[in-house]
């Protein structure tokens, strides 16, 4: 049997040591079967698990093997696009509930976290860091918006303000987001894990869904096994492949790459970043920072579109790192790895069901780490008959990319590189 492991990225070598989950062999009922043990897919099962349902989760490679495991591991609040955009777009009702959810999903994190005792090394605190003018109005923008959503916890910061929390001389300002923060996120996924199965949910690992069966009750196919269930969920996102074909035509997988240094001494850590947050710049392809628990600087930027894997990731990434921090010119690169995030036309989540029983959640196009578990929320109400927040999510309009599967990538690329050249020209 086929056997796919983690990628050797920082994550896997400092990953808690986790048993192997068998994969499925012969058949299996269900209540609720869900494809994919990354984060929709463990949120949506604790979630469900906790109202009863009986669960069974089948996942291709390992929990957390995509891209809930190799992320930033940053807790970053909202959507991809931000509440102002969701306002002008979606219908009245549906955007006033995604407002209200818009920062539901850090404070589920920080739920499973303490209600599971999941050590992953949470810390507070998250930066939105500004070059220009002009995104520094757009922070103090979001900071209005979200504070009149209810979100206070915010703090503008200025020049020298935000040279306090950053040691690097590109920011002009920045802001603050107490309630954002880190972790580790492959812990993270661990720990939901063993959180399931504690509550009697099943886990299988190198079972990949090669085919589902529709009807009254589902029927997912794996090469050794088969489990009948009423309900399913499909929380592949960019590792799903072509299983739903109608979900793959209105998504693109992207790659993104990360770089973890050598430990950083405790004097060099805390002068790189004294108060330990986390950091995203406001460029269209930004970049994202931060410390890990054992002080090793971890840096991610860079878009691939269609999620081809860079020959070298050191060299596209240990350059943007030494722009912002070139204190670390002779600081050795210890990992570098990639992961893949679904991208949408616009940049919002899509949500929801095919037929009357096949639910799915994918596209969070880089933002998430709490979309995920807002989801898996959202789809366990959903299952149990309380729709109004999965119809709100389920109402945004999704279109195709330009130039159908041939051409999506190069033309992305092409729109990609002209808010990258505006990035640049401060404009």
């Amino acid at each position: 049997m086929a056997h796919t492991p983690y990628p050797q990225s920082y994550y896997a070598f400092s990953a808690h040591p986790a048993a192997e989950r068998p994969a499925l062999q012969g058949e299996q009922d269900t209540d609720v079967c869900i494809v994919g043990a990354g984060y929709t897919g463990l949120s949506s099962a604790l979630f469900l698990l906790e109202h009863g349902f009986r669960v069974t989760v089948l996942e291709a490679a390992k929990v957390g093997f995509g891209a809930s495991g190799r992320n930033g591991g940053q807790i970053v609040n909202s959507y991809s696009r931000d509440i102002d955009v969701i306002e002008r777009s979606a219908p009245p009702k549906a955007a006033a509930l995604m407002a209200q959810m818009a920062f539901e999903g850090g404070r589920i994190i920080r739920e499973r976290i303490a209600r599971y005792r999941i050590a992953c090394d949470l810390k507070d605190g998250g930066i939105f860091a500004a070059f220009t003018d002009k995104q520094m109005r757009h922070l103090e923008t979001q900071k209005s918006l979200w504070e009149r959503h209810g979100h206070t916890q915010l703090e503008l910061l200025d020049r020298q303000a935000i040279r306090r929390c950053v040691a690097s001389e590109g920011y002009i300002g920045g802001l603050l987001d107490r309630s954002g923060g880190h972790i580790h996120p492959l812990n993270l996924a661990l720990g939901e894990a063993a959180a399931v199965e504690s509550l009697g949910g099943r886990i299988h690992e190198q079972s990949p869904v090669i085919r589902i069966e529709r009807g009254s009750t589902l029927r997912l196919h794996t090469p050794h096994g088969q489990v009948r269930a009423r309900f399913a969920i499909v929380a592949g996102n960019a590792y799903l492949g072509n299983l739903l074909p109608e979900l793959a035509a209105k998504s693109m997988p992207c790659g993104s790459q990360v770089i973890a240094t050598e430990p950083l001494d405790e004097a060099s850590a805390r002068a790189l970043l004294p108060g330990d947050h986390c950091v995203e710049d406001c460029n269209y392809l930004l970049d994202y920072f931060r410390l890990s628990a054992d002080r090793r600087l971890i840096y991610g930027g860079g878009v691939t579109y269609g999620a081809r894997d860079p020959s070298d990731i050191v060299s596209i990434i240990r350059p943007k790192m030494l722009r912002t921090f070139p204190q670390l010119q002779d600081t050795r690169i210890d990992f570098a790895w990639t992961g893949n995030f679904l991208l949408t036309l616009s940049r919002l989540p899509q949500v929801g069901r095919l037929g009357d029983n096949l639910y799915y959640s994918q596209g969070c196009s880089g933002h998430g780490v709490t979309y995920t578990h807002l989801a898996g929320k959202v789809l366990a109400e959903a299952l149990r008959g309380q729709a109004e927040r999965f119809d709100a999510f389920a109402s945004l309009p999704h279109y195709p990319f330009p130039g159908g599967r041939l051409l999506r990538v190069p033309l992305t690329a092409l729109g990609a590189c002209y808010y990258q050249l505006r990035d640049c020209l401060g404009l």
